[in-house]
């Protein structure tokens, strides 16, 4: 089956980043410190890829789907995501 890919990259199907691992032009990547969370699973919920992973009661990032927008940061009540720059 060929794909017909849209002009200028827009993928307009809902649910994309499962298809697609978009995490290769990602500037900044989530980082998490495990000792502050508080498990409130909030970074889970607004994650708009499903990137974040929780295994027990430990989260984790998939970082071949996180684009690194940087909402579980922000989201994150108890400030245990920072956001830290890619490495080249």
């Amino acid at each position: 089956m060929e794909r017909e890919y849209i002009r200028g990259g827009v993928i307009h199907n809902s649910g994309n980043s499962v298809v697609y691992k978009t995490g290769g032009w990602r500037v900044f990547k989530p980082i998490i410190d495990q000792s502050r969370c508080n498990s409130c699973k909030l970074c889970y919920w607004y994650c708009p890829d499903s990137s974040v992973i929780w295994e027990k009661d430990n989260v984790a990032i998939n970082y071949e789907y996180c684009k690194g927008c940087g909402i579980c940061a922000y989201e994150c009540p108890s400030d245990a995501i920072e956001m830290e720059r890619e490495k080249l």
